[in-house]
């Protein structure tokens, strides 16, 4: 196989970091971290990842676009790790790495010989990042962890959909999106403690906290946030509105001042129901009929300048095809073509951006193995070694 194109550059360069972990949010947390320069190495079972085989695929080269977002910047290795010869080169690994990324159901490395216990007494400085349904311990951490489950446990679930209706799940992988980010920054805090030691990451908890203060709310008043569509209980008018092409638009007025300018491009400015934020709650019926049928006099286009002319809160409702050709994106460069050896695949560019040290794409995730010989071979050695 053909060494990773692109020389590994950004402000992780030096980091080491082996990615044991499947499927999305464990994987997500090491590709952020190979996004900004660390030596990713990925370690699939024989047969490999199952995000390899999961939903679409490039029509190309048949690889499923899932695994080329999802591991890209990583060198990737096939070991068994009940192989004798295997397990001994995945410790000798690890014991040069910084980081292990790991999502096995807990008490899994254990049983391999590879529990914290035996890995920290090897190399006392590496991070074990563990990123699981519902946590380390406690009476769920055994069942298996899907982004579903921890959608519906979190809280998250119970407000999504409309006020009688059926309660709703995300159309994204959302739960997995953003514990890949939360473990990433779990694991650099780690990392910066200079103490080696295990990151508990999970599923549930990452969406829980995402709940902000709707866990206080219950505690001392015992009041519940309601289902509201694209609503929210504090904020009106806040939703999505059809404009009369059939187009939409999403507005909010999650500021008095902002709520102020709305009111008089709605011509209700001095309407006293609708001056405080308890009185466009209190008459939220009324403003969002006022709201909606603005909108549904103009265009998404009309709506919009309005909007942005009076400094308000506003924005298209945007699908895919119409990213794709929206000119913000494109002078941002947001989506990034990466190179392939097939012209190139577009997908997301980096997640933030650092103005010094910046991170970039190197490669999209590669084949089976591809890397398998040149690691038996030469350990850690890498492109850029």
């Amino acid at each position: 196989m053909s060494r990773p194109p692109g020389e590994r550059t950004g402000p992780l360069v030096d980091l080491r970091v082996i990615d044991m972990s499947t499927v999305l949010a464990g994987p997500n947390c090491a590709r952020y971290l190979a996004d900004f320069g660390a030596d990713v190495i990925k370690v699939e079972r024989p047969g490999g990842d199952s995000l390899r085989n999961m939903a679409w695929r490039d029509p190309r080269d048949g690889e499923g676009l899932w695994w080329k977002l999802v591991n890209r910047n990583k060198r990737t290795v096939v070991l068994d790790v009940k192989d004798n010869a295997d397990h001994a080169t995945l410790l000798r690994l690890l014991d040069e790495a910084d980081v292990l990324v790991e999502n096995s159901r807990p008490g899994t490395l254990e049983r391999l010989g590879l529990g914290p216990d035996v890995l920290l007494a090897r190399n006392p400085k590496l991070v074990i990042t563990r990123v699981s349904g519902f946590g380390q311990d406690g009476p769920y951490a055994s069942r298996a962890g899907f982004a579903t489950i921890a959608e519906a446990m979190s809280g998250l679930v119970a407000l999504s959909g409309e006020p009688e209706g059926q309660p709703l799940l995300p159309p994204v992988a959302l739960t997995d999106e953003v514990t890949g980010l939360s473990a990433a920054f779990a694991t650099m805090v780690a990392l910066h403690s200079g103490v080696g030691q295990v990151v508990d990451a999970n599923l549930l908890e990452t969406m829980f906290h995402m709940m902000g203060p709707l866990a206080s709310l219950f505690a001392v008043t015992g009041e519940q946030q309601p289902r509201l569509g694209a609503g929210l209980p504090y904020t009106v008018p806040r939703g999505t509105y059809q404009c009369n092409d059939g187009k939409w638009v999403a507005a909010s007025t999650s500021s008095d001042s902002v709520a102020a300018r709305v009111m008089e491009l709605l011509g209700v400015g001095d309407d006293v129901r609708f001056t405080t934020f308890a009185g466009r709650t209190e008459h939220r019926t009324d403003l969002e009929a006022i709201m909606t049928a603005w909108c549904a006099a103009r265009t998404q286009a009309e709506v919009v300048e309005a909007f942005t002319a009076a400094d308000a809160a506003i924005g298209p409702v945007l699908d895919m095809a119409e990213i794709a050709s929206d000119p913000h994106y494109a002078q941002r460069g947001t989506i990034e073509t990466v190179p392939d050896g097939l012209g190139g695949t577009p997908m997301q560019s980096v997640i933030a951006r650092l103005s010094a040290t910046p991170g970039s794409i190197r490669w999209a995730g590669r084949a089976l193995n591809a890397d398998g010989a040149e690691v038996a071979a030469s350990g850690w050695d890498s492109p850029s070694d």
